[in-house]
């Protein structure tokens, strides 16, 4: 456990988000609660108000932590598939679009189950702008946001989005992936057994693929 000199070097923000973060790990947003984040971060409750206003000024700031970790976890599953693929020429950079935007699908699926709470936590804010911050991005600066965004920009260079139906295209995707996310988790499908899952993940990719 961190001790008082956490507060004194001028990292207890930070220490209080790492412990927020763990808390929403074990048990969702619900779990991140000032007095237990202050307990584990080695300082009295009151120290917490240096940084944070309240409760929900904190699980903001543990909102975007886990947004990040989501990022994360879509590049990390981006750059294995990439790995796998031998490298192609000029005409082959549909294909590879298209693998792209489902690494990044299957990415964030994974995330929400390997990672329930954290999900949960990521999208405990209700504002659009808290998703697309710079404490929100991965680890080559890019939110999961801007991740699926420019994937789809690349699917529209390459000729397989049309240009008209570009436009806000990434809600469309989101918001089938989202769902799907939350079914699994916490929905009718979490008692699929894994093969049923992946099914389910294919399925959703063909779908989406079909619908842009």
């Amino acid at each position: 456990m961190a001790t008082r000199d956490t507060y004194r070097h001028g990292n207890l923000r930070q220490a209080l988000i790492a412990a927020g973060v763990e808390l929403a790990r074990t048990g969702g947003p619900d779990a991140v609660v000032l007095r237990e984040a202050t307990r584990q971060a080695g300082v009295v409750p009151n120290a917490a108000y240096r940084h944070f206003d309240d409760r929900r000024a904190l699980l903001s700031a543990v909102s975007q932590a886990a947004l990040a970790e989501l990022a994360r976890a879509m590049e990390v599953r981006v750059a294995e598939e990439a790995d796998e693929r031998p490298e192609g020429d000029e005409a082959e950079k549909p294909a590879v679009a298209r693998a792209r935007l489902r690494a990044l699908v299957r990415g964030y699926l994974a995330f929400a189950r390997a990672e329930p709470g954290l999900f949960r936590a990521a999208f405990v804010t209700s504002d659009l702008q808290d998703t697309d911050t710079e404490a929100a991005a991965g680890t080559g600066g890019r939110t999961a946001f801007r991740l699926l965004s420019d994937a789809l920009d690349d699917l529209s260079a390459c000729g397989v989005l049309p240009i008209e139906r570009r436009p806000d295209a990434e809600y469309f995707v989101w918001a089938a992936v989202h769902g799907m996310a939350v079914l699994l988790i916490e929905g009718p499908l979490r008692g699929l057994l894994p093969g049923q899952a992946e099914e389910a993940e294919q399925r959703l990719l063909r779908a989406i693929e079909r619908g842009l």
